[in-house]
This record gives structure tokens, sequence and C-alpha cells, in this order.
């Protein structure tokens, strides 16, 4: 079940959330009537595979990770969805079950609205429509650029391509990821994070102290990267 969060009463209209700025004034006063602010923690899990949404989100600040399992196995991330995005975007092709665990791994906060009326929200806003289509597809498209990287690339390069991801939807510099937390992540040993890591932090990419992270050469860092962030990030343009 999805931990309790902490509510504001007043929730008025932001462009922190690129999907929602880039709806029309008046289709986006509407969704916004529906909407609440919630606080996202790190650690909170917002929804569970197949079980149904009962709410979508709409981050402000923060990111929330995508994450598939397979029994006996740490759970995968496949995708990250920050204030580029939303989760529950697939509610638009009819399908009301959940696809991945969703889980809070930068803090910040978001657009929480039920389930229920965004759906019929939908079918009223021709441009929220057809905003979640075009989501939906980078989604898919982050989902399969991840699985073959996966699968292709060393864990240096994803390594690289998972720290861009996550500096570009942290809001600054520093965020706290452990050594375990990151192999998880990746799907690799922990002995390949640390050796990685090392490599980054003595060519003056990254520090790293006991779980903080801070990005220091970031043009660096993206050269240390797979192709898979640029073709993400084009997409996201």
């Amino acid at each position: 079940m999805p931990a309790p969060f902490t509510r504001r009463r007043t929730v008025t209209i932001r462009s922190a959330n690129r999907l929602l700025a880039a709806l029309p004034v008046g289709e986006r006063a509407a969704l916004m009537s529906l909407a609440e602010t919630v606080e996202l923690r790190f650690g909170d899990v917002l929804c569970e595979p197949d079980e149904s949404y009962r709410h979508v989100y709409f981050p402000l600040a923060g990111f929330i990770s995508l994450l598939s399992r397979i029994d006996g196995h740490p759970p995968l991330e496949m995708g990250l969805i920050g204030s580029e995005g939303m989760l529950g975007a697939t509610l638009l092709l009819g399908v009301p079950t959940v696809p991945f665990r969703a889980l809070v791994q930068g803090p910040g906060s978001a657009l929480r609205i039920a389930a229920a009326p965004f759906r019929k929200i939908i079918a009223g806003s021709p441009a929220l429509d057809r905003i979640l289509r075009q989501h939906v597809y980078l989604l898919l498209m982050q989902l399969g650029q991840t699985a073959a990287c996966t699968r292709f690339h060393d864990v240096g390069h994803r390594l690289a391509r998972w720290l861009l991801m996550t500096h570009d939807r942290a809001g600054g510099d520093h965020f706290k990821l452990t050594h375990q937390f990151l192999a998880d992540m990746l799907g690799v040993r922990r002995s390949g994070i640390t050796t990685a890591a090392g490599v980054m932090q003595e060519a003056g990419l990254i520090r790293y102290v006991r779980g903080d992270i801070e990005v220091l050469d970031r043009s660096g860092l993206e050269q240390a990267s797979c192709s898979c962030y640029v073709k993400v990030q084009a997409g996201n343009r």
C-alpha cells in the first residue's frame, strides 16, 4: 500500500510540470481543479504492479523510478519520471492496472489526481489526450532503450547515463545514493558500481562520499555515457 502523504490545502496553477505547462489555459484549469499537492518522500511506494491505479501524479520537483522485478532478484529500474512527465499516463490506453512498481527516488512534490475523475477529464480534453499520447510514446522509447542498454553496454557507461538522468531531475548537483542502491537499480554487482564510480571520481566527474554524490563535470559525464542518454533526451525535447 502507498505510504501516507502530507497534503497542502491550496493548489495553484503551476508550470513546473512540463506536461501541465503545455496545456491550454482552460484545459489546465479544469485539470488543476481536481488536483491536490502532495509531498514525495524518498522511498515512498506510489503503486504496485497489477494493482488498479488509485491516483496519477504530475511531479513538480523530485522524481519517480519505475521498477520491474523477477522473483529472487532485486528490482531493476526501467525508467525515471520527473517534472517532464507523469505517473499514470497509461490510463489513456484504457488499462486500469499498474505495469511497474513506482518508487520515489528523489524527494519533492507532485500534483495528485484521483484516477477515476482523471479518466473522465481526458475524454473532454483534446490537448491532454494528445500530450499524453506523446508522453506514452516517450515512455515506451525510454523503456526500450533502457532494456537494450542493460543488455549491451558496460557498467561504466550505464552508470554515467543513469547519473545524467538523475541529475536532470534532481534540481541540483547533490543527491543521496548508496553503491548498493545503484547496483540494484542497474542490475549489477556492488563491486562493479564501486569500480565505475571510483574511475569517475578519479577523472573529476563526480565526488562520492558516504552515499552523497556530487556532479562536478556535467560535460565529462556526458562523454563517459553511452549513446542511450542522448537518444532518450532527444525524444524528450
